[in-house]
């Protein structure tokens, strides 16, 4: 059985008093000083009650659309037109003015959208209630991506509301087959999460996994969209991801038009994309804004940042213990000269300064803003200013070191990035046992393990292998639209072509 079977199997009904509901809604809350109750009396002698919670609900709407019709009904001798109090209650959905009104049976169901913004109206003599949506608690107004950010494109991110957040995917994909299905997770923050869709190209297979494994969680509390993550993705012991999360509107909507499906959970500003593929990790949303030739040149540079990100390090250490012979003279000579006096082998001396380097890039993080750039920075080269003339580095390891860093930075996802700090230690460490042999035999593990990921069913480093010649036009290099004529096929999408005119000749 499911959670969400489960919970409707405890749900409490309301009582037909309405002394007993407000008093059990009190209890439920602990009498807590932010819940609002207005009871008023109409004409005919009905008692009723609207709650909400302060803060999450918007009082100028609750005074101007639910108060002042209610207490104009109050007024009026009602008695003719309803035959009791529930068909009262069942009446006033068409006489407010509120949008979005609908009728509440059960205590979880009340107690829980009410914590989600809205109003509840209670009737005595009536087992039943009205939810009115008046969700309007202070949140952050849509900004720039921090992330993300682009030269060129829109300058739009997503922000901790999930309603906002799906507008702006609307606003981009005006199509009534964009679908969005919402379900609460988490048996305590009952935390909002929707999956969005269009119908026409989606690959049924994986909705329907996805809504199988969204299913399946069973916590707490979902309080940002890594949780999420972590409970559907394929494979959990891999330092790859294999969710695709983004801030942008603009990538989660072209990765919509590709047939992928987007996952929004509310109180983060990131949305996460299945399913997610190794490629698209190096393709940033400048590159579609791009023309095609400006587009490869940076993909082939983020391509190459990435390998020395990865292998400077190990290369290094690799040629100064094992493979002396492959240097030239002059400058076998001249790194001779640099490591006469550092006392620890190459090895150690990398570790520490990338272990350095890892700390000062935490600290940069975790420091307030004003003050941790210069930290930084000012750290960085103090410090390897300092080491070099101590003796306890070389400047050519801190050269290094520093390539290193600034190419990782060069990857457009962050999660990418951690990815190859992580796996760099590793082959640091096969280089300085077993040099240049060391490093390959860890490259074709780490192509094992990328071969092996998945990510809903989808292989994780497709279309490269297994190699998809004509999805090749969006992988390494970017060809241009005109001639971009499909959509990738490794998503398996329901409409391969994207122009109305291959539609209808493929018919």
């Amino acid at each position: 059985m499911s959670q969400s079977q489960q919970t409707q199997g405890k749900k409490q009904p309301l009582d037909c008093r309405l002394d007993a509901n407000v008093e059990a809604v009190r209890s439920a809350m602990g009498d807590s000083q932010d819940l609002i109750i207005k009871a008023f009396t109409c004409l005919d002698g009905c008692r009723m009650a609207l709650l909400y919670v302060e803060g999450l609900a918007d009082k100028a709407f609750i005074h101007d659309s639910i108060l002042i019709p209610l207490l104009q009904h109050a007024q009026s001798d009602a008695r003719s037109k309803y035959a009791d109090n529930v068909d009262r209650l069942h009446g006033l959905i068409n006489e407010l003015t509120a949008g979005d009104v609908s009728l509440c049976a059960d205590m979880d169901t009340l107690l829980v959208r009410m914590l989600s913004g809205d109003a509840i109206l209670l009737s005595d003599d009536c087992n039943e209630s009205l939810r009115i949506a008046a969700a309007g608690w202070e949140d952050r107004p849509v900004g720039e991506p921090t992330s993300q950010a682009v030269v060129r494109g829109p300058m739009e991110a997503f922000t901790e509301n999930i309603r906002k957040n799906t507008a702006l995917i609307r606003r981009r994909i005006k199509d009534p087959r964009l679908w969005l299905e919402t379900r609460q997770i988490g048996t305590v923050t009952r935390t909002d999460v929707s999956i969005m869709y269009l119908k026409h190209l989606v690959d049924e297979n994986v909705v329907r996994e996805l809504r199988r494994r969204l299913d399946r969680i069973d916590i707490d509390g979902i309080l940002e969209g890594g949780y999420i993550e972590e409970f559907i993705q394929d494979k959990t012991l891999t330092p790859f991801q294999t969710v695709y999360n983004s801030e942008r509107p603009d990538s989660i909507a072209a990765g919509l038009l590709e047939g992928r499906v987007a996952i929004l959970v509310d109180g983060t500003p990131f949305v996460l994309l299945v399913p997610a593929l190794f490629i698209h990790y190096f393709q940033a949303a400048e590159d579609y804004y791009q023309r095609a030739d400006i587009s490869t040149l940076l993909r082939v540079i983020r391509v190459l940042s990435f390998f020395l990100a990865l292998l400077a390090p190990s290369f290094y250490i690799a040629i100064t213990t094992y493979h002396q012979e492959m240097l030239p003279t002059s400058l076998l000579i001249s790194l001779a000269a640099q490591r006469e006096g550092v006392p620890f082998p190459a090895f150690i001396e990398a570790l520490m300064m990338e272990v350095t380097y890892e700390i000062l890039r935490e600290a940069g993080v975790r420091m307030p803003r004003t003050v941790g750039q210069a930290v930084s920075i000012v750290g960085t080269l103090v410090i390897g200013q300092a080491a070099v003339e101590a003796g306890i580095v070389s400047a050519v390891m801190v050269i290094i070191v520093s390539i290193t860093a600034i190419s990782s930075y060069v990857i457009p996802s962050s999660g990418m990035s951690i990815s190859v700090r992580m796996i760099r230690f590793v082959l640091m460490g096969l280089a300085a046992s077993f040099g240049f042999y060391g490093i390959l035999v860890g490259l074709i593990i780490l192509v094992l393990h990328l071969t092996s990921l998945t990510s809903f069913g989808v292989p994780y480093m497709s279309p490269l292998g297994p190699f998809e010649p004509q999805d090749q036009k969006d992988t390494l290099f970017r060809i241009a639209w005109p001639k971009m004529l499909t959509r990738p096929r490794s998503n398996k999408p329901e409409q391969l072509y994207r122009r109305r005119r291959n539609l209808k000749s493929k018919r």
